[in-house]
Parts: C-alpha cells; structure tokens; sequence
C-alpha cells in the first residue's frame, strides 16, 4: 500500500501522485490540509523518513516567518506543536511505501519508494523529463 499526503494546489505534489498512479499503484491519499496532523502521527513520519521537524518545515507559501518560527532557537516541540495548529508548514508531499518513507521533493525522489515506474518517456507537468524512452532515469 502507498499512502500520499497530498495538497492538490502544489505541483510537486500533483507530480508524485500522477507517477505513483501512472506506474500502476492506486495509492491512498491523504489532503492534509483538510484532515490535519497529529503529533504521533508527525513523530512517526519524521522518524521513518529520518526528518526532523526542522528540516521538514516548509519555509516558503507559508506562515514560517510570520510565526517567528525560522529562528533556529525555536525548539523541535514547539515546530510540531505549530504544525498541528497549522497543517501547512509540513513540507511535501509525504509518501509512505512498503520501500520506506520520504519526502518527495524533488517529485522524482518517488522512484525510490515503488517497484514499478511508469513507462517511458515520462515527464513531469511542467515539461521536464525524468524517465527515457527505455524506463531509465535521466539524472
């Protein structure tokens, strides 16, 4: 099973999510934007994906500055305790597969969490080719 924490108005995210279902996988995906976070649920995907809540925090399009939460003094509890008020500063998307746990960004980093790609060429929305006409990936 592959799960997606998915925002639809992100194209990266819209890029993983197209790869994950064009390589054949009906993934489960979670608008986190609507359902939320919870703290558990945070601990265990930073943990699996070898994040911190630091290093997942998204920076830009979101409310980071404003909540004076770039200060590198800003402790682990209080980055969580911000991301479960406000869903939007966990970067993403965030995918979970049977291969591990990751943040997806750049969109082609997905590869690593399936057995199966999607057939090639491949490119993303914005034009960028990521598999060859063989199903290779184009470093």
């Amino acid at each position: 099973m592959i799960v997606i924490h998915h925002n639809p108005d992100c194209g990266t995210s819209r890029n993983v999510l197209k790869i994950i279902r064009d390589a054949g996988y009906t993934p489960t995906v979670i608008e986190y934007l609507d359902t939320g976070w919870t703290k558990p649920q945070l601990l265990s995907l930073f943990a699996a994906a070898d994040l911190t809540p630091r290093s997942a925090l998204r920076v830009s399009k979101s409310p980071a500055a404003e909540l004076g939460l770039l200060d590198e003094s800003v402790s682990d509890e209080a980055l969580l305790e911000a991301m479960i008020k406000h869903p939007v500063l966990v970067n993403r998307p965030l995918v979970v597969s049977p291969l591990g746990v990751r943040l997806c960004r750049p969109s082609e980093a997905v590869l690593d969490l399936l057995e199966h790609w999607p057939s090639g060429p491949y490119f993303k929305e914005d034009g960028e080719q990521i598999l060859d006409a063989a199903g290779k990936q184009i470093p």
